[in-house]
């Protein structure tokens, strides 16, 4: 397998913590709940995405890039972190960024963006992202500069190959606590890399558990879509002989709500349970409603309360701010 071989710019801080939870486990009366603390890998109020970008910045780097362009939402947690990455590594960052609002509020991650030097630029929705990505990588290389385009959350091969080795940590942890764990919760997107490594992972590390991913948008149809092929790409890329099928990938879209970005009261109420219980710190676009979905599954009797589940902390926390009207009117309620 190629994964050790990969060249790695160093961002994270690993192996990230696994906590055990039991004043949330207590509140639910339910299964030992432990937390992988992705939040906490420590580039730029840390995430997920520090992970990929050890890998995608060592690619740029390798390839003489001098600016790194990416995208996502006006709230992306993975642009907040590229944007950071690239300034470590001596690059600009241009952030191509889709919002519904002309002029939207800066505040969040957007807010952060900014104070890393990132170059902005606003689109109207998800569709006009990749074409000014390669709009604006023409104009650079017009210009002398070399670009690396990242795509959305970094889910590539090569970035979700980071969650394949983030999968064998997590089972290394597991195995020096003499842990063992019947179910691993994790956000599950369109852009599908963080679920595709895992799940290729868990399968690389002969299944010592069932990825679960809980969709944050979409359905699970097509999420799936995304994930399944990503994950036998990030195979093939990593050069090992296995291939996923239908069946390997758990997604449940009971969750979404009104879609993408949107909390849902579960969510909210997720939220406030995580951050009085264990002091952690959820976001409402993404972990909130992941936690929401192991939460409900706890309380319809999925998981018994002799199981030990994980719940994989992607980040998020600048979101909380931008969406604070929303929190107000659930911790008032």
């Amino acid at each position: 397998m190629r994964l050790p071989a990969l060249p790695r710019w160093p961002l994270a801080h690993l192996p990230t913590p696994l906590e055990d939870a039991r004043n949330l486990s207590a509140a639910l009366d339910g299964p030992r709940i432990l937390i992988k603390r992705d939040d906490l890998t420590g580039l730029a109020l840390g995430g997920n995405k520090t992970r990929k970008l050890e890998y995608l910045i060592a690619d740029a780097w390798e390839q003489g890039a001098t600016v790194v362009i990416t995208t996502g939402a006006v709230q992306s947690n993975h642009c907040r972190q590229t944007a950071a990455a690239a300034r470590i590594a001596g690059m600009r960052c241009v952030l191509v960024l889709s919002s519904a609002d002309a002029d939207p509020p800066v505040q969040g991650n957007l807010l952060l963006d900014y104070l890393l030097g990132a170059e902005v630029h606003f689109v109207r929705d998800r569709s006009e992202r990749m074409p000014a990505m390669e709009r604006i990588a023409e104009e650079l290389r017009r210009q002398g500069e070399r670009p690396y385009i990242i795509p959305t959350g970094g889910s590539t091969p090569l970035g979700a190959s980071a969650y394949v080795a983030a999968a064998f940590e997590l089972a290394q942890q597991l195995i020096a606590n003499s842990w063992e764990v019947s179910r691993v919760y994790v956000t599950s997107s369109m852009s599908g890399g963080t679920h595709a490594g895992l799940a290729l992972g868990a399968r690389l590390c002969g299944n010592p558990f069932t990825v679960v991913g809980i969709g944050i948008e979409a359905d699970a149809a097509a999420i799936r879509d995304v994930v399944l092929p990503l994950a036998n790409a990030t195979a093939e890329f990593l050069e090992v002989d296995v291939r996923l099928g239908l069946n390997d990938l758990h997604i449940d879209d009971r969750y979404v709500g009104a879609g993408y970005g949107v909390p849902t009261e579960e969510c909210l109420e997720a939220i406030k349970l995580a951050a009085q219980t264990e002091g952690l710190l959820l976001d409402p676009v993404y972990t909130g409603k992941t936690l929401a979905g192991l939460i409900d599954h706890i309380r319809r009797g999925e998981i018994g309360r002799d199981e030990t589940v994980v719940f994989i902390h992607t980040g998020g926390a600048p979101a909380l701010f931008a969406q604070a009207d929303a929190l107000v009117a659930s911790l008032q309620r």
